[in-house]
């Protein structure tokens, strides 16, 4: 298993993050966004056999697209780098893809799953954008702007990010909904940041969500109906992890 972390000025947060992490994960892969601090320092401190990789663009999708190319596990974990995404979560994402997922999405919004950092107009957005999704592609998700993710590296292919910026998660969870793979949620609990200033901008990214949103529904044909992830009910997945 390979657990990707894309890490931009993050030194003070890593020890905690990777202490979370689980014992036997055989691999990680920092994806260094040209940081001016110790991020690549003390993670290699941290964690021997640590896979760096310097990031040639710039922005999050960017970032885990060089990470996911690097990887050598049969699965894929995508957390954050600033505390906000317990590691200790991994097994219920490993878990849900042995028993028969493609896919398994975090969310905060599903009885086990909570948010210490979200705003209101975070929230807000992230409903409304939601909906918007589930209709347009016959998905019941709860949460669609969170980044806490796992799959089979064989779909990696399928969901293969191609935007740079915070609608990278929108991107992936709409692809694995187009190409009919079996999606999971997964509650999870969101933490606050522990240091430094997220560049998540809310109007802004938002409005990157909703264009990714707009291109993906014209450029692609829907999975047809009855497809494992046409109308599948979060509470069905959730009891499957």
């Amino acid at each position: 298993m390979s657990v990707v972390v894309p890490a931009l000025n993050e030194a003070e947060n890593l020890p905690h993050v990777f202490a979370t992490l689980p014992r036997w994960i055989h691999e990680v892969v920092l994806v260094d966004g040209d940081s001016t601090d110790d991020t690549v320092a003390v993670a290699r401190r941290l964690r021997p056999g640590l896979r760096v990789v310097r990031q040639r663009g710039s922005g999050k999708g960017d970032a885990l697209a060089e990470g996911f190319a690097a990887c050598t596990g049969e699965i894929i974990v995508m957390i954050d780098a600033d505390g906000s995404t317990d590691g200790r979560e991994i097994v219920r994402f490993v878990g849900a893809l042995v028993a028969g997922a493609d896919y398994a999405k975090g969310s905060r919004f599903l009885n086990g799953g909570g948010s210490d950092d979200i705003t209101t107009g975070r929230r807000l957005g992230n409903l409304m954008l939601s909906s918007l999704v589930n209709l347009l592609f016959r998905t019941r998700y709860t949460d669609l702007c969170y980044g806490y993710n796992a799959f089979w590296a064989r779909h990696l292919d399928t969901l293969a990010p191609d935007c740079a910026g915070f609608e990278v998660e929108t991107l992936m969870n709409i692809r694995a909904a187009r190409a009919g793979l079996r999606v999971h949620e997964i509650p999870s609990h969101e933490r606050c940041r522990l240091h430094g200033t997220s560049n998540l901008r809310t109007f802004r990214d938002g409005w990157r969500v909703l264009r990714t949103i707009v291109r993906e529904r014209r450029g692609r044909a829907l999975p047809p109906t009855g497809s494992p992830t046409a109308g599948r009910s979060p509470m069905a997945d959730r009891g499957a992890a």
